[in-house]
């Protein structure tokens, strides 16, 4: 094989893996919030060790947060969230998988491009998973090096096995309202 062939193919082999990995962001720091509003109280609980994937040349979303770095506010609740609830000694992370929904190929975002998104997959937390549909707003940055993710969705408890006392009925609400907001790195 002469010079220029060889040189040709390591170009256009080179631009190739470029070009798939230049759709590829990922994070370890973004931020998650669950509401819970209940009768006789409200409360957040927040992490910001939430770590996420986006890969728009597989079409694939990976989000997950180890439930242990979510905190209250309240040392007590914390552990009975962990220890009574969550269960997080059996069950540590609670996670989201799925695609984008409406693209069959590889996914486009110009830089300073912001477009609104549905995502359909799977949310698994205490051990069950579910299918779940989750709208959401994903951002690419002027440079096209970042992605700022941002969801609002709401979760039912009692759709993951997850119980709540009567005593604590009013301190605990079954719907939980879940903020995620992120941003990603190409890598």
């Amino acid at each position: 094989m002469n010079f220029s062939r060889r040189f040709y193919l390591f170009t256009g082999l080179f631009l190739l893996s470029f070009t798939a990995e230049a759709q590829k962001f990922q994070t370890s720091e973004g931020k998650v919030e669950f509401l819970s509003k209940a009768p006789m109280s409200e409360f957040t609980g927040k992490s910001d060790k939430l770590h996420g994937l986006i890969d728009f040349d597989k079409n694939m979303v990976d989000f997950y947060v180890d439930m242990n770095t979510v905190k209250t506010g309240i040392g007590l609740r914390d552990r009975h969230m962990r220890d009574n609830y969550i269960e997080t000694k059996k069950f540590p992370f609670a996670e989201f998988t799925g695609k984008i929904e409406g693209f069959d190929g590889p996914i486009m975002i110009s830089p300073g491009q912001s477009i609104e998104v549905t995502v359909s997959g799977k949310f698994k937390i205490h051990g069950v998973e579910r299918p779940m549909v989750i709208p959401g707003t994903i951002t690419k940055n002027s440079k096209g090096n970042q992605l700022e993710v941002k969801t609002q969705f709401n979760v039912l408890l009692g759709d993951h096995d997850i119980e709540i006392p009567k005593v604590v009925f009013y301190e605990l609400a079954e719907e939980q309202k879940v903020s995620l907001e992120a941003i990603l790195k190409q890598q």
